[in-house]
């Protein structure tokens, strides 16, 4: 305390100064119009750019918060989106509203994620709590992500579509020629094609999609773009291989899609011994 009371004492003619030129300038900016004008202008733009710069900082430490809302948000709009969606081979007769509530989307926060294995998981943040339960198709706005393979209360674990066991009904949109593609564990950015037959014209770039011929996923979800096509070992079937929309090294939000007919499809073929993939 006594080195703090010595040191003001050593510059007590600074302050004194700086005191009096402060009463100076209060003066001179009440009792002079133009010269106060100027102030309160200048002290306006400076506290101005303070405060912007200050919601700048919390709005970057909220943008995860306004991410987790919208995707949710996103997720019931894509809800209300599929009511108003009909096959377009059909006519809008009363029967077609059973299609109007076939799915139901919602959204979750990736918190852990895998693409250097042979077979690769992902980790939600939301579980049965939530809604989420298992066999749900997962995509994001890239193009389709994984499915669901078990959930706790608070989290599940996703089979991500760089997961060698894992099959998608796919289709060609060019040609309408239907396949399945799976991950044959090497490019993290390329998947196969398969079971294409040799006949069907392929060109580089076409556009592979969701099928919707199984209980997991909409018709119409990207999956990729025709990279290249070979004849394969299989004189059946051609060699396909696609490039993937979906970047699986940097996502963070993804949607979940169920399907609310699926045990009733899943029960119609293990009766009838048919694989639902």
């Amino acid at each position: 305390m006594q080195r703090i009371l010595l040191f003001l004492f050593r510059v007590r003619a600074f302050l004194l100064f700086l005191f009096l030129e402060g009463i100076a300038i209060w003066l001179i900016v009440s009792y002079n119009s133009q010269q106060g004008s100027a102030f309160f202008n200048s002290s306006n733009q400076l506290s101005g750019s303070v405060l912007t710069a200050q919601n700048n900082v919390v709005e970057y430490f909220s943008l995860a918060s306004v991410n987790r809302n919208l995707v949710e948000k996103n997720a019931e709009l894509l809800a209300e989106l599929e009511k108003y969606q009909k096959p377009a081979d059909s006519v809008f007769i009363e029967l077609d509203s059973l299609l109007l509530h076939s799915f139901q989307f919602k959204g979750a926060k990736v918190i852990n994620n895998s693409i250097n294995l042979s077979q690769n998981f992902i980790t939600l943040n939301k579980g049965s709590n939530h809604g989420i339960r298992e066999g749900m198709g997962v995509f994001n706005e890239e193009g389709v992500v994984g499915r669901v393979k078990g959930v706790t209360k608070n989290f599940a674990s996703v089979i991500s579509i760089l997961h060698t066991d894992l099959l998608i009904s796919s289709k060609i949109t060019s040609s309408e020629v239907f396949g399945s593609t799976k991950w044959d564990g090497k490019n993290p950015k390329q998947a196969k094609l398969l079971y294409v037959p040799r006949h069907v014209t392929i060109e580089v770039g076409d556009e592979v999609v969701t099928s919707g011929y199984n209980a997991v996923f909409p018709e119409g979800i990207s999956i990729g773009h025709v990279l290249e096509v070979k004849q394969g070992t299989d004189t059946n079937y051609l060699d396909i291989t696609i490039e993937l929309t979906a970047d699986l090294s940097r996502i963070s939000y993804v949607y979940l899609v169920e399907n609310n007919q699926e045990e009733e499809l899943d029960e119609l073929y293990q009766s009838n011994g048919i694989s639902n993939e």
